[in-house]
């Protein structure tokens, strides 16, 4: 494992799971009964604990999405040519995609990155100006990235982790778009997970049938070429990933360096927190996953991790979209934790015979 990327690993850290009792003696002393308000208490929980602080806050929220372009549209898997990608770049830039409405009404400021479109945005503002290359290779020829490569693009999203805790943000999101990014997300489930692809593969952009099949033809192909060098996770996110994977996998980590915890798009950016977990297993304690994705496969992954998404609206739009809309819950959860009156308090009566010890 690369030097760099070793030095940003030793900075992550379990949460204490001792500040649990406390946190949980104060949910149950909230005006309602135990455990009624079910997830919104294990929502809060979970933020405190990968916060570190018994008085949370969401002062600031952000999403960065993305955007990167990939060799494999070339293999015809997508619905949409590979020249959308910088075409959404600039409508995200002009406010005008669903992520600039629902980041918006989640009162979340929005940063849309380039680590990897094809197409050459100098001088556009707006943009966070992160190119690494145009566009990842195409990964049923062989690797979508050198290591090299791919570490850039894992530094470079820890290095905006890092410069949003340096702001302010207390909450982070994920986003992406890339044509084509659904068939390099479902290769590298595949080889991290040990799951067919078969299984997992979904339609992405609304393919039809004849080039759903080509595309789980061109998946295959990519594992069997790419199989030898994707030895480790790290090994496998530059083979079968591509910039904005590696780049949320390191915003991720770099996020749980800091403690600020991330919430986790639908099935694209899920596959770079997947990749995070199985380089640093203990990020798992700074993720809330947004929703669960309408792309097949993500549920599976979801419930073959263990994993239990706040939204299940039937999205799979990308963008971010989903992260927004959790924030909002996580917001409430905090509200909940922070503003409710308590028994001891309120000098409300508690059920009969029940202690709140």
């Amino acid at each position: 494992m690369p030097e760099s990327l070793q030095l940003l690993l030793q900075r992550i850290h379990p949460v204490d799971r001792s500040l649990g009792a406390v946190v949980q003696a104060h949910l149950d002393d909230l005006t309602k009964p135990k455990g009624s308000l079910g997830r919104l208490e294990e929502i809060a929980m979970q933020f405190i604990l990968a916060t570190g602080s018994l008085a949370p806050s969401l002062k600031k929220k952000k999403i960065c999405c993305f955007a990167a372009d990939h060799g494999v549209a070339a293999e015809g898997v997508s619905a949409f040519p590979a020249e959308v990608t910088p075409q959404m770049v600039y409508n995200m830039v002009r406010g005008g995609a669903a992520i600039n409405v629902l980041s918006r009404h989640a009162g979340a400021d929005l940063d849309v990155v380039d680590v990897g479109v094809n197409h050459d945005f100098a001088g556009l503002a707006g943009l966070v100006h992160k190119k690494i290359g145009p566009g990842s290779a195409n990964i049923a020829c062989g690797p979508a990235m050198s290591e090299a490569e791919a570490l850039q693009a894992v530094l470079c999203g820890a290095e905006l982790a890092a410069e949003a805790e340096k702001a302010g943000y207390s909450l982070l999101g994920t986003g992406e778009m890339g044509i084509a990014n659904t068939t390099a997300a479902t290769a590298l489930y595949a080889v991290l997970l040990g799951v067919l692809p078969e299984t997992i593969t979904g339609r992405g952009t609304g393919i039809d049938n004849e080039r759903f099949e080509h595309k789980k033809a061109v998946i295959r192909k990519a594992i069997d070429v790419n199989r030898s060098g994707c030895g480790t996770p790290f090994a496998a996110l530059a083979a079968l990933g591509g910039y904005e994977i590696a780049a949320i996998a390191g915003f991720v980590l770099g996020a749980a360096a800091c403690r600020i915890p991330v919430v986790v798009d639908g099935f694209i950016s899920s596959a770079g927190a997947v990749a995070a977990m199985k380089i640093c297993p203990a990020v798992t304690d700074y993720l809330f996953f947004s929703h669960v994705s309408n792309e097949q496969g993500h549920k599976t992954v979801m419930q073959q991790l263990g994993l239990r998404p706040i939204l299940d609206l039937d999205l799979r739009l990308g963008e971010g979209t989903g992260a927004a809309l959790a924030m909002q819950v996580i917001d409430g959860a905090l509200k909940v934790y922070n503003g409710m009156a308590t028994f001891s308090s309120a000098q409300v009566s508690e059920k009969s015979g029940e202690s709140r010890g």
